[in-house]
């Protein structure tokens, strides 16, 4: 019985957020568009048998192949209509609601737990994506599905389990693989066993993606780890024309005569890291752009949806599709960073210190005309190493604030467009549900009347 009651939030909380996202599904499905129109094409031939191939009828690795593999699985069985991959997005939306109150148990306790679930569940940049042919829900499943693994296993099964989470989706996101060290965070004993468990965990990854790269070095025309796009999205943060999110690269840019994909990318990498060497000051000037970009705003599936279906979205709704989505990610943005802040106090000057830290950071966000949010993102990874106030140590938030810090990280070098940050929503969440913990309950010095 009490295990009933232990499963009963987590239960909820999948139904809470698979109801509105079965809705849009099927309300907002129509033929994919843009990256979306190429992962349902390879969907489609691996559900033929006809291995991973692109618009062109060959083999392909352009895009990462983890989620066409996954929806070709879904054609296979269920048919190729354009609610299919909604409807997976759906259930895999659901899913990590519910595995992100397990997560949340671990260091919250039931209540924020639930917290945490519910606002994943109903939170509408979510649920808007849930009819797009895009990448970012599979991601954040799999990172919710080895954070889960991390937290409530322990060895050789939390070892293997976060392995094979990271590395299937590492073939969705190739990202995804640097957030494999922060298993650590979970491991107790001395710093030895830490790394141990990091290096093992990141290798199992690895080993699940070695025979989708040995297959690319047989069939395309060179090796590639996953797929062959880092190149071409390193020289677009990087290029002469270079704006700090996407623009379409032109073989006048600097790679004209090349034959194969790998060839390509390889081309376009060599160019990236020349225009870096040449002006540096430039590329480094881009990040404060590219952060925003990742981190100002949640647009893209307003604008897919739009893509998709112009006439069900006039400018005027998409206007105010596109704000209502906006604000409410900043909203949580900006409560991310007290996951590490701990409950206010006049004896804790550190922690107020800190709260008007972040209320400045908001309001510059909320008053500029370009509202710049980023900043709060950098808040979010730099104040688990301060904690002001010492709130007690989360293990979980902290993961929370390494898969942010790998966005950072990446959107800082290549490029940054706002679907990205939605990976990371789930992990915003469980540090909203974090946010003003009390403090560490400290030991009672030896020989003190609290000793027994």
């Amino acid at each position: 019985m009490a295990d009933v009651r232990r499963a009963w939030p987590s239960v909820a909380v999948f139904f809470l957020a698979l109801l509105p996202r079965i809705y849009t599904a099927i309300a907002w499905a129509r033929e994919p568009v843009w990256d979306g129109h190429y992962y349902d094409i390879g969907a489609r031939s691996i559900a033929l048998g006809r291995g991973y191939v692109g618009a062109e009828g060959g083999a392909w690795c352009h895009y990462p192949v983890g989620y066409s593999a996954l929806l070709g699985l879904a054609y296979r069985v269920f048919g190729t209509g354009s609610v299919v991959g909604p409807l997976v997005n759906a259930t895999l939306g659901a899913l990590t609601a519910a595995l992100l109150v397990e997560l949340a148990r671990h260091d919250l306790g039931e209540r924020r737990a639930a917290l945490a679930g519910v606002l994943a569940a109903i939170y509408p940049g979510a649920i808007a994506y849930t009819p797009l042919h895009m990448t970012e829900p599979t991601a954040a499943f799999f990172l919710v599905v080895a954070a889960c693994a991390a937290a409530r296993m322990s060895g050789v099964a939390r070892i293997a389990v976060c392995g094979l989470a990271l590395g299937l989706g590492t073939l969705v996101r190739p990202q995804t693989l640097l957030v494999a060290p922060a298993v650590a965070l979970f491991v107790a004993g001395p710093t030895r066993e830490r790394v141990r468990a990091a290096a093992l965990t990141t290798v199992l990854s690895l080993a699940v993606v070695l025979p989708w790269t040995a297959r690319n070095c047989v069939v395309m025309d060179g090796c590639a780890l996953v797929s062959t796009n880092g190149g071409w999205n390193l020289a677009i943060g990087a290029f002469p024309r270079a704006t700090g999110r996407f623009e379409t690269l032109r073989g006048s840019d600097g790679c004209t005569i090349v034959t194969g994909q790998v060839q390509h990318d390889r081309c376009w990498s060599a160019r990236a890291v020349e225009w870096i060497r040449r002006d540096p000051a430039r590329w480094l000037g881009l990040v404060p752009k590219k952060l925003g970009f990742t981190f100002d705003h949640e647009s893209f599936p307003i604008g897919y949806l739009a893509e998709a279906d112009p006439d069900s979205w006039p400018e005027p709704r998409r206007s105010a599709a596109r704000a209502w989505l906006s604000n409410v990610h900043r909203a949580l943005l900006s409560l991310a960073p007290l996951g590490f802040v701990a409950r206010p106090s006049r004896r804790l000057p550190a922690t107020l210190l800190a709260l008007v830290g972040v209320a400045l950071l908001v309001w510059v966000g909320a008053m500029s005309d370009t509202h710049p949010f980023w900043p709060l993102a950098i808040a979010t990874c730099v104040l688990p190493w301060l904690r002001p106030g010492a709130p007690r140590r989360a293990p979980t938030l902290e993961l929370a604030s390494f898969v942010i810090a790998t966005l950072v990280v990446v959107h800082a070098v290549f490029f940054g467009e706002d679907r990205y940050h939605l990976v990371a929503t789930p992990f915003m969440c469980l540090l909203v549900a974090g946010a003003l913990r009390p403090t560490e309950v400290k030991a009672p010095p030896m020989g003190s009347a609290s000793e027994p």
